[in-house]
């Protein structure tokens, strides 16, 4: 079947690198697919509506109408939602070869550069000052993975195999925060050469342009005030447990 005659995709998207790299996938293959924003700094993403898709409350989801054995499919978390994709479309898998690589460096980005990076943002950007001690541990834990990843990508054009993968797209919506990760640099990637020419061939391809232009096509709340944070953040805000005395 033309990728075009699917059934469409309900993508639940908000402002961010993971969501970013759906976009990309979806950008890349053609799939018709609906982008339904869920605006977090207002809180969208604790609506029972959305919970009923991702009880863990956070964005990028996914509802394919046209699921295993014609059902329905909920599907959450970027890395999740990536290999089901490409395991559908049988595209950018790499080749059997590559399955242990490509799982490996999915991996690396989901459990390793993408939270690092993200708590390098938080503590730079939304967190109460003077936590200098977070701001290191995280911003140093993210510069170690660039360097992992840039070390990797020494003498090749892709992070897996020969061949342009999902890998790659993950990587890319990471790296794509670099500004904001590595916060007051004026060229975040200039000390990771390999990186910097892996982002420069990403940013070529016209797949990119597209998945910005999706991910920009609401306009999300952008003030990280009291109610921003605490629909970010609500556990941050919450009393702490008390055990039960025994």
């Amino acid at each position: 079947m033309n990728p075009r005659e699917w059934p469409i995709i309900h993508f639940y998207y908000g402002p961010g690198p993971n969501p970013a790299k759906i976009a990309l996938f979806l950008a890349e293959t053609g799939m018709p697919f609906e982008a339904i924003p869920v605006d977090t700094y207002r809180g969208a993403q604790h609506d029972p509506a959305f919970r009923a898709i991702n009880p863990n409350c956070k964005v990028p989801a996914l509802i394919d109408t046209d699921g295993p054995q014609g059902s329905p499919a909920i599907l959450f978390d970027s890395t999740a939602i990536l290999l089901y994709l490409a395991e559908k479309t049988g595209e950018f898998l790499g080749t059997a070869q590559d399955r242990p690589q490509l799982l490996s460096w999915l991996m690396f980005v989901a459990t390793g550069l993408g939270p690092f990076s993200g708590q390098a943002v938080h503590f730079q950007h939304a967190a109460p000052e003077g936590l200098d001690y977070a701001v290191h541990r995280y911003r140093r834990e993210a510069e170690r993975h660039y360097q992992i990843l840039n070390d990797h990508l020494e003498g090749r054009s892709f992070i897996v195999g020969d061949h342009y993968t999902i890998a790659d797209m993950s990587a890319w919506g990471w790296l794509d925060w670099a500004a904001r990760v590595m916060k007051d640099e004026d060229r975040p990637l200039e000390r990771w050469p390999n990186l910097s020419r892996f982002m420069d061939m990403m940013n070529a391809r016209p797949a990119v342009d597209h998945a910005h232009a999706i991910m920009n096509g609401h306009a999300f709340k952008t003030v990280m005030d009291q109610d921003a944070r605490q629909a970010m953040y609500p556990t941050s805000f919450s009393p702490v447990s008390k055990g039960t005395e025994s």
